[in-house]
């Protein structure tokens, strides 16, 4: 269970306690979330002394899923960029056991046309040193020939498929409310959700209205679905990434809440083994 970020200024005084300085942003979000979708390398690559001091501010236990950057995968095909992804990998390897799948988020310029290039990078990945799993964004990824393709590619390879769930974000079109996505200068994808698993793990990127109440159908399908999952030995990340971000933890906890009423096994989020403030969220 986990956030798309860990830096979020707006958490400070509810996720976080009040006066929290940035410098602390990650040790805290560590004793609270168990994962990270680690959203910043998509856009700046750190140094090895940063990538350090991620792995001295979060327990043994917690992991990292770092996306490829932007320059990789935005860039023209993945192959002319196999060299840069490889050093990303091993700047990554820094990690440690607190490394987990790293991510590859492909643009929606990135059609069916270029799997021949997917098919190549995806093989020439070191799967050994790390897992590795693919968002498609382009709409012809979803039509039923694209997705046979593309689930045999990733199946045979032992690669992930990220499963982006926008469904909360769009409901507004048909129900009349205001777009939850108003404010932010980063629109998600309009995409079908195809809960397909290719390999031993899955990860959910989960986009949530900021409305609570809004969620809780979506979520309760999730419960099932991680559930059934799980009883097949599989490993998931579930990431919630909220439009108005501050609300992302309180969802992401809810959601962890959901589960452990239906009694999925789950691990225990640490947040919640924390002191709680008087006005708790109560979830139900």
């Amino acid at each position: 269970m986990g956030c798309a970020v860990w830096a979020c200024k707006d958490w400070v005084g509810n996720f976080y306690p009040p006066r929290s300085q940035a410098t602390r942003f990650l040790q805290l979000y560590g004793e609270r979330m168990l994962s990270v979708e680690g959203n910043t390398t998509f856009y700046a690559v750190p140094t090895p002394n940063i990538v350090k001091t991620w792995v001295q501010r979060t327990p043994a236990e917690f992991r990292f899923c770092p996306k490829l950057p932007r320059n990789i995968t935005h860039d023209g095909p993945l192959m002319s960029h196999l060299p840069a992804a490889l050093s990303f990998l091993e700047l990554m390897q820094g990690l440690g056991s607190r490394l987990g799948p790293i991510m590859v988020q492909l643009p929606p310029s990135y059609s069916p046309a270029a799997i021949n290039d997917l098919a190549s990078f995806l093989t020439a990945w070191p799967r050994q040193q790390a897992p590795i799993a693919v968002e498609v964004r382009h709409l012809d990824w979803f039509k039923a020939a694209a997705v046979n393709q593309l689930t045999d590619l990733l199946e045979r390879l032992g690669v992930g498929r990220i499963l982006l769930d926008t469904r909360p974000v769009y409901a507004e079109e048909s129900e009349g409310d205001i777009d939850p996505q108003l404010a932010s200068n980063r629109r998600k994808p309009k995409v079908p959700l195809q809960p397909i698993i290719t390999t031993e793990f899955s990860i959910i990127r989960y986009i949530s209205h900021p409305q609570l109440m809004r969620n809780q159908d979506y979520l309760a399908e999730w419960v099932k679905q991680v559930n059934d999952w799980l009883i097949q030995g599989k490993r998931v990340y579930f990431f919630v990434h909220c439009p108005m971000e501050i609300e992302s933890p309180v969802i992401a906890r809810y959601f962890q809440a959901c589960l452990e009423a239906a009694h999925v096994l789950v691990p225990p989020l640490p947040w919640n083994q924390l002191a709680q403030p008087p006005d708790q969220l109560t979830l139900f």
